[in-house]
């Protein structure tokens, strides 16, 4: 798959098939992700690959713990409640994901379980644990940087060979229990996980497609003709 085309074609999944992925296929993404550039070249990254009695056992308790009112626990900032535009925008891939499941505004159950999917990490067969070194913390947030970028490479790797993924914030929100059974050590910090598996062609929101702003919007280009 051309490089161009990965990016164009990606979108999140959020829908898997129970077939397992291959360690060996898993590394090979992950190699490629490495090459990704990095502040000062410092490779800050450390990508924990959890599938089978470890993702459950992560999954369970996510899951009890969000249930039984169990605050979140990340070990960065939590980025609190959008607004403005960036709300907007929340709002409106929502609309598009509610819209493709049939999940109406008052359907509080189905609502409920598509929460809980999210501190499932959407039921993957595998969830890659995105954690940078601790001792980097009192150098700002060039280490997140630096994380976003090794994170994309994994989605469009994963995605050039037919795999999908889903950046999920929900998956680490009870940290603790990522960091038990994930045997994370104490001199890193859990930043985000990232679900992977063979997409679910019968899981409607998978074909859900996010809107993107125009360049003109975007970008600003001084000092051209």
């Amino acid at each position: 798959m051309e490089l161009e085309e990965a990016m164009l074609e990606r979108r999140s999944i959020r829908g898997f098939t129970n077939d397992p992925v291959p360690r060996a296929l898993l590394e090979e993404i992950i190699a490629l992700a490495m090459r990704a550039p990095s502040s000062m070249n410092t490779q800050p990254w450390h990508l924990h690959v959890l599938t089978g009695e470890p993702l459950a056992k992560v999954r369970e308790g996510n899951s009890t713990r969000m249930l039984g009112g169990v605050p979140p626990q990340r070990e960065i900032s939590d980025h609190g409640a959008y607004e403005g535009v960036h709300r907007d925008r929340q709002v409106e891939i929502a609309k598009q994901l509610f819209g493709a499941m049939g999940i109406e505004r008052d359907d509080k159950v189905r609502r409920q379980d598509w929460v809980m999917r999210g501190f499932r990490q959407f039921d993957a067969p595998v969830s890659i644990v995105v954690c940078f070194d601790k001792s980097l913390t009192d150098k700002g947030t060039i280490a997140h940087f630096d994380l976003g970028a090794v994170t994309y490479g994994l989605v469009l790797a994963a995605w050039s060979r037919g795999l999908g993924t889903v950046i999920n914030g929900q998956g680490i929100m009870q940290s603790p229990v990522v960091r038990e059974h994930a045997q994370i050590p104490d001199d890193q910090v859990i930043l985000t996980c990232v679900a992977m598996g063979w997409p679910d062609d019968s899981f409607s929101a998978n074909a859900v497609r996010s809107h993107r702003r125009g360049i003109d919007e975007v970008a600003r280009f001084v000092g051209f003709d």
